[in-house]
């Protein structure tokens, strides 16, 4: 499927796969196709950052490769490694059968029936539906020298193996970093990309959100729930919820056959929201019911 070719058809073919976005965001994503740029991405968890790498891998019907980072992640795990129990078993069936070539045997297990390939190398590769979507989630939770790594591999998309040698993406993959900030990003690899910070939606892109993704639910319970979690997000929590446990929780009420919410029904479901025990500890009881009735005063007054 071909790049869009306007902001707005962004928009729209994102709107198409169920991801709601604003123009600010529509905007770089275009001008990321548009330049061939990786487009990083920062914002508090659950605000939809790794949703649309997703989404945009299925508008453009390209196949989504993900490299989910974490602490200790080298540039050998993301890149490729060798398959070394096939490798033992091929050494052994060879000294069995008497195979006395050495360098032909050594060539053959370091050739490609041996090689298994990690997120970055397969973005490297060639695909008859276009370059592929790389999302590389989390960058955040790795070190300094994957940063380094990262910083050759995208400015020149190519890999090297030493045991084959340099491959080379014959078009470069398009290219999503997210960050939940936990620690800062180097600069040198943040002037790589296009940035932008995914902030949580307004009251009306959340209602428009929430419908594309859980059509089912009534548009007053809609309403109550995004602003009572938005009243919650205002208060000194660990962790305020993203839109990702909006939707949750709101699925969680639906399959409860909850009409419109109540202190008791929050009290009840407050897991869907809310992952810390302290944090459920302060909202439960008559702090649920304060945010509730502070939900409803804001709904009133708009």
């Amino acid at each position: 499927m071909t790049i869009p070719k306007t902001i707005d058809e962004v928009q729209a073919r994102l709107s198409e796969t169920g991801y709601v976005c604003g123009r600010a965001l529509a905007t770089v994503v275009f001008l990321s196709l548009k330049l061939g740029r990786p487009l990083f991405l920062e914002g508090e968890a659950g605000v939809g950052k790794t949703e649309i790498a997703k989404a945009l891998a299925k508008c453009l019907n390209r196949r989504l490769i993900r490299l989910q980072c974490y602490e200790g992640l080298d540039a050998s795990s993301a890149v490729y490694e060798w398959n070394f129990p096939a490798q033992m078993i091929a050494i052994r069936t060879a000294e069995a059968a008497g195979t006395q070539d050495r360098t032909a045997l050594q060539t053959e297990l370091f050739g490609k029936d041996y090689l298994i390939e990690r997120p970055l190398l397969q973005a490297m590769r060639p695909d008859e539906n276009g370059a592929p979507v790389l999302l590389i989630d989390e960058l955040d939770r790795t070190d300094e020298p994957f940063e380094a790594f990262l910083l050759e591999a995208l400015s020149d998309f190519q890999v090297t193996i030493p045991e084959i040698g340099t491959i080379a993406a014959p078009e470069p993959p398009i290219v999503i970093l997210t960050s939940n900030r936990t620690r800062e990003v180097h600069d040198a690899l943040k002037r790589r990309c296009l940035y932008h910070w995914v902030d949580y939606p307004n009251f009306d892109r959340e209602v428009e959100i929430l419908n594309a993704r859980a059509p089912e639910v009534s548009e007053q319970l809609s309403k109550e729930i995004i602003a009572f979690v938005q009243a919650l997000r205002t208060e000194d929590i660990f962790k305020k919820p993203g839109v990702a446990e909006t939707i949750d929780w709101a699925k969680c009420l639906l399959a409860l056959d909850v009409v419109d919410l109540s202190p008791q029904v929050i009290s009840d479901t407050l897991g869907a929201i809310l992952k810390y025990q302290d944090d459920i500890a302060k909202i439960g009881g008559t702090e649920t019911a304060r945010l509730l009735k502070d939900a409803r005063k804001t709904l009133e007054e708009a």
